[in-house]
């Protein structure tokens, strides 16, 4: 099941690479619920890497992605995993991709998670 948010970049963090090629970067987005601002941290994995690689700080955007969830050590983890990114006016933002989103049996770490 796929969705949807629109809010403003916050943050855009390195980019990681691990063991086996595996990549991904992170972002977070700022986005109201209500009267108060949340705070969301999103992953984009593998060739998804490069939605990123536009965006600014500050822009308007708006992110699709799935919900991801996997046990590791008896422990859950779950993430936002981006497949789209589009800019939903004002930013410097350009339109992503429109490829399919990411399939969950692409990721493989063949070290500890970084959680």
């Amino acid at each position: 099941m796929s969705f949807e948010i629109s809010g403003s970049i916050k943050t855009i963090f390195p980019e990681q690479t691990f063991q086996g090629g595996f990549n991904k970067r992170e972002f977070l987005l700022t986005t109201k619920d209500g009267k108060f601002e949340q705070e969301m941290n999103f992953e984009c994995v593998k060739e998804k890497v490069e939605l990123v690689a536009h965006l600014q700080e500050g822009d308007a955007v708006t992110v699709s992605f799935d919900i991801r969830c996997r046990e590791w050590q008896g422990k859950y983890y779950t993430n936002l995993v981006a497949w789209k990114i589009t800019g939903s006016g004002g930013g410097n933002t350009k339109p992503a991709t429109d490829e399919a989103p990411f399939e969950p049996d692409d990721v493989i770490l063949d070290e500890e998670p970084p959680f």
